[in-house]
């Protein structure tokens, strides 16, 4: 068993790797830690890095791959390249589900059969609450899009950054992706990190290698501790996090970053993983 492998099995790794496929976005959220928008320089991997970062990963022992920005979807060929990508590793790719028009979805409908998730975000069950730090009209983009998804027969996840107000609203918001068809063991809360546009949040998690579990995650620019770490400030990415520059061969970046977990117990720094 390599190190990477038993760190994974131990809790002390994440096993999924992380890629940034980009940078902008449609949206431009309130709270995005990337402060991702329209106008934000793209800062892509190309779809061929990215299923050959996939591959390598299956060879090293991680156990899926996750794709992130962002969004994801504004890569024109994202669907394939996720196909391409499942041929190693399960996907899971996260999505504001603002873009799946009807013909986008017929160019996703072959990943019915691949081991890929879409993992759409839904901030409230209220659209005001929702789309206050989103966008107009993105509460209602998001509901018609999932059954949509599960229409295709893709598997969806439904992603909450930020808690709900109280237990009134989280039930709200449980009992709308309930009708929606999501289940709750398929719906997940991710904090707000302190970073981007939330960088003056009081409120926000702190990102740092002792709240942040080690996800490897890779970006254009190099290699880094977790998909909360290579975030933007003020145009440029941070680097307190990054653990290399150099992510070909893949092992570079997994070498550096069990040297930094070190003797890290299992399980440790575990606060804000993205699940």
């Amino acid at each position: 068993m390599n190190e990477l492998v038993a760190g994974i099995e131990d809790g002390s790794l994440g096993g999924r790797l992380w890629l940034y496929s980009n940078y902008h976005c449609n949206l431009t959220c309130a709270y995005c830690l990337t402060a991702s928008s329209p106008k934000a320089p793209r800062r892509a991997l190309p779809p061929d890095r990215m299923v050959e970062l996939a591959r390598q990963a299956a060879e090293l022992g991680f156990t899926s791959v996750g794709v992130t920005g962002g969004e994801p979807f504004l890569i024109p060929e994202m669907p394939e390249t996720l196909a391409r990508m499942a041929a190693h590793l399960p996907v899971l790719v996260l999505s504001n589900a603002t873009l799946f028009t009807d013909k986008l979805l017929a160019r996703l409908a072959p990943l019915a059969d691949l081991p890929v998730t879409a993992q759409v975000s839904l901030d409230s069950a209220d659209a005001d609450d929702n789309d206050r730090n989103r966008a107009d009209g993105n509460f209602s983009s998001v509901v018609a899009a999932i059954p949509r998804l599960l229409a295709a027969g893709l598997a969806v996840r439904v992603a909450t950054t930020g808690a709900p107000a109280d237990d009134e609203a989280r039930a709200r918001l449980c009992a709308l992706h309930s009708e929606l068809g999501i289940s709750d063991a398929d719906h997940v809360t991710r904090p707000i990190v302190r970073r981007g546009r939330a960088g003056d949040n009081a409120a926000a998690v702190p990102p740092s290698t002792d709240n942040l579990f080690p996800e490897l995650t890779v970006t254009a620019e190099g290699a880094y501790w977790s998909p909360f770490a290579p975030t933007i400030t003020g145009g440029r990415t941070d680097t307190d996090l990054l653990i290399c520059r150099v992510t070909e061969p893949l092992q570079h970046a997994v070498e550096h970053l069990l040297h930094i977990v070190g003797g890290r117990p299992p399980g440790a720094g575990a606060v804000a993983g993205i699940p």
